[in-house]
């Protein structure tokens, strides 16, 4: 996807599949504002005369399709996020992917640092409209529990850090102990959420905002 029409289109896609609008934002790695407003633009794109509306939300799409459709590539994404939760964060008991994208980068993680997976699904892909305080996510029991178990947390971007402080407070709220988190891209600068170091392999700076 290389332009914003791409991206209306992509989104026009996932909601006629029936993907709410926070799954929308996780399978494009945008904001839930975001995907909200590129929705919105592809119904309004079949108007004859759409009325002039002001700029889109300030975000950054991230595509890494090159990266998540090649197993070899993954494992070595998967290596480098591992070599970054090493360097100063102890050993985890496990690692745990924030579902969808974060689970196969999680799974790399997983066995180069020799831990157990756990996954961990997001309120997010629930979210259509109204509060998202309101809805809440869960622990796949298909995968390894997190309590009394120090953990580690992959997810592949922080768009807000809205998911990750989720998934802090669920692995706490089961009696585990989050020791870090690591993603390949960070658009907002995070270093920490709520105590637990946040590790990137990609920082996203603007320059030049008012």
């Amino acid at each position: 996807m290389k332009n914003v029409d791409d991206l209306i289109a992509s989104a026009a896609e996932l909601a006629d599949r029936g993907l709410s609008k926070g799954e929308i934002a996780d399978e494009l790695n945008v904001s839930r504002e975001t995907a909200s407003w590129l929705v919105e633009r592809s119904g309004a794109a079949t108007e004859p005369e759409p009325r002039a509306e002001p700029d889109g939300p300030d975000d950054i799409h991230v595509d890494w399709n090159a990266i998540g459709s090649g197993g070899k590539r993954l494992t070595y994404i998967g290596r480098a996020l591992a070599d970054l939760l090493m360097e100063t964060n102890g050993e985890a008991d496990v690692t745990v992917g924030i579902e969808k994208a974060g689970v196969p980068l999680a799974t790399s993680v997983s066995r180069e640092l020799e831990t157990t997976l756990g996954a961990y699904s997001p309120a997010k892909h629930q979210w259509d409209e109204g509060d998202l305080e309101d809805l809440g996510g869960g622990f796949s029991r298909n995968f390894s529990p997190v309590e009394g178990r120090k953990c580690f947390i992959v997810d592949d971007t922080v768009t807000s850090g809205t998911t990750l402080r989720e998934t802090i407070d669920a692995i706490r709220s089961e009696g585990g102990e989050p020791l870090a988190c690591v993603v390949i891209v960070d658009k907002q600068g995070v270093e920490e959420i709520d105590g637990v170091p946040v590790h990137s392999l990609i920082n996203v700076v603007r320059v030049g905002e008012q």
